[in-house]
């Protein structure tokens, strides 16, 4: 259950707040798509960036960085010729599915059929196009 600020036994500021952490990290289009894209299994770099579409891939490895010094994807270096990687969300990461299934299903429902609350952004994923 969602804690109102008017009933949590004490004061938290909009930085500590659980639920602004908790945006700082889902509210960014580009970290949810990664993480919506990882949770088909383990993908290399090259393949998340080709079906993000249109994103610079030094935003693609700023968030991915990010995501696994926080503990939502592990990154595996493989011992080969090329050199191989490929990244998977941990158990941490995949606690977000419930969550990208309830704002999927909150997308479907109410903003389906309706007119977008802005533009598209030119830099959106293609599949959010």
């Amino acid at each position: 259950m969602i804690n109102h600020p008017q009933t949590t036994e004490h004061s938290e500021t909009c930085t500590t707040h659980p639920m602004a952490r908790a945006m700082r990290l889902i509210g960014d289009m580009w970290t949810l798509m990664i993480v919506y894209n990882l949770l088909s299994g383990p993908k290399r770099f090259g393949v998340l960036l080709e079906a993000l579409g249109n994103v610079s891939p030094k935003t693609v490895s700023q968030r991915l960085k990010m995501l696994e010094e926080i503990g939502f994807v592990e990154r595996q270096a493989f011992a080969e010729i090329p050199p191989r990687v490929e990244y998977h969300l941990t158990e941490k990461g995949l606690a977000l599915v419930d969550i990208m299934e309830a704002i999927q299903q909150f997308g479907e429902r109410y903003l389906a059929d309706s007119e977008p609350a802005s533009p598209t952004p030119p830099s959106a994923p293609q599949s959010c196009q």
